[in-house]
Order: structure tokens, then sequence, then C-alpha cells
């Protein structure tokens, strides 16, 4: 069995669901918008240019669950996924999905959105198996503070590592789909990596390497 891996944001959907979800928080007024909506604009740039401080950016984003219990997250959750998600699923990603589930392989996102987010979307794509950050939870409720090591450029290709030693699997032709630059540590290890609708760091890395390059958007 192969391992066919993707990254979720901007790979197989048209759109980011870390950067949606703080849209998302501030138009439910569930934080101060516009407090909130100027620091989510400014971690999303730092994350474009490969300079994000993700354990700022994750206690940042995960302050808006800080006290909120498990059910009342995944309530607004069910909304997120109705205006946000929606609009950004795209078939021909549907279709790479399909076509590796067909040949037998084995489903895996790795994403640097946390996994609150990222679970019911990876679920909604028939993926079982997920790596992704993580949010503490003590006593059924949110303290607002990550936990683990977070799957971030290199600590994509450390919680892989890790992954693959508890389930005892081989990566061995292992393909990994991404977008972004910030996956060039595990685009590099993997034996099989492709660009989709790269950013412009990694389009120009992939060419060099001779790498495919595909487009999940285009027609």
């Amino acid at each position: 069995m192969t391992l066919a891996i993707f990254d979720l944001d901007n790979t197989l959907l048209g759109g980011d669901s870390d950067h949606a979800w703080g849209e998302f928080v501030c138009e439910q007024g569930i934080v101060d918008a516009d407090k909130f909506a100027s620091h989510n604009d400014a971690f999303y740039r730092d994350y474009q240019t490969g300079t994000l401080d993700i354990d700022a950016y994750l206690r940042f984003t995960l302050s808006a669950l800080a006290g909120q219990s498990l059910e009342q997250v995944q309530a607004w959750h069910s909304l997120f996924m109705q205006v946000k998600i929606a609009p950004m699923m795209l078939p021909k990603a549907k279709q790479l999905i399909e076509d590796h589930r067909s040949a037998g392989d084995q489903l895996l996102i790795i994403t640097a959105t946390s996994a609150f987010i990222t679970r019911p979307i990876a679920q909604l794509l028939g993926i079982p198996d997920l790596i992704a950050c993580e949010a503490e939870v003590i006593n059924g409720r949110y303290t607002g503070a990550p936990t683990g090591v977070p799957t971030y450029r290199e600590g994509k290709v450390t919680r892989f590592k890790t992954w693959l030693e508890k389930r005892e699997v081989d990566s061995s032709g292992a393909w990994f789909y991404s977008d972004s630059h910030n996956d060039i540590a595990l685009l590099d290890l993997v034996d099989q990596p492709v660009a989709v609708d790269p950013d412009n760091t990694l389009r120009s890395y992939a060419t060099s390497k001779g790498w495919p390059v595909i487009s999940l958007r285009e027609s």
C-alpha cells in the first residue's frame, strides 16, 4: 500500500481554512473583529513569506476558543463548513483523492492548520488520517493553548516520522501534494513530490528538481 499525502489549504481546498476561520470568528462576533482581523491578516502574510512564528500564531488563533466547550466549538464549526469551506471545495481535488483511493493507496492529510478546524474537512473528503496542530482541552473545554509539536515546516517532518513509527507504515513510494514552499522539507523527503498550484518559491524549486507541477483549480 502506497501513501498518498496531501497538504490541505490551497492544495485540496481553493483557499486557506485557517485564515477563513479567523474571518469567520470576526464575522460571527466571537472575537473583537477589528483587532483580531488585523492580526489574522498579518500572521497570514508571515506564513506566505515563511517567517511565521507558529507558536505565537497558534496562541493567537486559539485564544478565540479559550473557555469554550467542545460542543460550542462544534456548533460554530458546522456553520463555518457551510459558509466558508463549501465554496472552497475543488472537483479536481476530489477526483485526485478518488484516483488514489481507487489505486488502494493509504490517504493522509498533513496540515499546519489546527485539527479542530481540519478534522471535519478531512472527514468530508473521506480521508481518515490527519496530522495537524493540536489544541489543548481540559475537562471538555479549550484552554486557548496549543499542545504537542506544531505541524509547520520541519515540524511536519517530525510529526510524520512519529506517525510512521506508531503505525508501522512504510513510506516507500509515497506521494506528497502541496502548494507551499513551507512544505519543501517534507516534499524533499518523499519519493513522489508534486507541486500543486504552487507559490512562486515552490514553483521555482519544483522546476529545478524536475518535480511535476499540477493545478487542481484550472479547468
